[in-house]
């Protein structure tokens, strides 16, 4: 899949709906790289582009990643400059023809988007942040993941069955070699990742496969059509 769309003016012109992917670029352990947040964002709306009538549009490679600032590689801005980026963006599309802008979030802490597409409710033009958490349970269970969303918080089971199906050539072999686990996290925003975990992982990669990558993908699509 490639990771920035190709169109030109021609193939967007009468596409009301937009796709902006949230990534960030953090640590991901020793087997997947820093862009991986990233790169599940923009594969996921590729994926939901290729399904309906949607216009895909480049990601936003940096996001809020404060947590993983204690291993190297990881490059954060402020919650207030995400959300002034995203403002932004919709206010440039909104003058486009755009009615709705959905925000693929490839990052869970990028907890501010929540609140942008709240309040997006009072002004002109509709937002919508996908997958929400009921998009990713059903994924997990129409993939038959191993691990519990708990469990598999960072760079485990889920992130890298994405990338084994749909970018193998990002997954660095060790992958089977790097679990893990660190289920109490209760002070992870205040104490960051670091406290909980060696290698920045939190989950089991070992349960990983390029099937189980396939079907969450697959039923991540299918969960995007309430969003139509």
């Amino acid at each position: 899949m490639d990771l920035l769309p190709a169109d030109t003016t021609l193939d967007v012109h009468d596409r009301a709906i937009a796709l902006l992917p949230v990534g960030s670029c953090e640590q991901h352990g020793p087997h997947l790289p820093l862009t991986t947040d990233t790169v599940v964002a923009a594969t996921l709306a590729a994926a939901v582009e290729a399904a309906y009538p949607v216009r895909r549009l480049p990601p936003v490679t940096f996001s809020c990643s404060h947590e993983h600032a204690a291993w190297p590689g990881t490059v954060s801005i402020s919650a207030t400059t995400l959300v002034a980026v995203v403002a932004d963006i919709a206010a440039s599309l909104h003058r486009d023809g755009v009615t709705l802008l959905v925000l693929v979030n490839g990052h869970g802490g990028n907890y501010v988007l929540g609140n942008v597409v709240q309040q997006a409710t009072l002004g002109p033009l509709r937002m919508a942040l996908f997958p929400g958490e009921t998009d990713w349970d059903t994924a997990r269970r129409d993939a038959g993941l191993a691990t519990s969303a708990v469990t598999d918080m960072h760079a485990g089971e889920l992130e890298t069955s994405i990338l084994l199906h749909a970018h193998p050539h990002l997954v660095r072999p060790d992958y089977a070699r790097a679990d893990e686990v660190a289920d109490d996290r209760r002070h992870l925003l205040s104490r960051g990742l670091q406290a909980y975990s060696r290698s920045g992982v939190v989950g089991r990669p070992s349960a990983a496969s390029a099937g189980k990558g396939r079907e969450l993908l697959a039923s991540l699509v299918r969960s995007f059509a309430e969003q139509l």
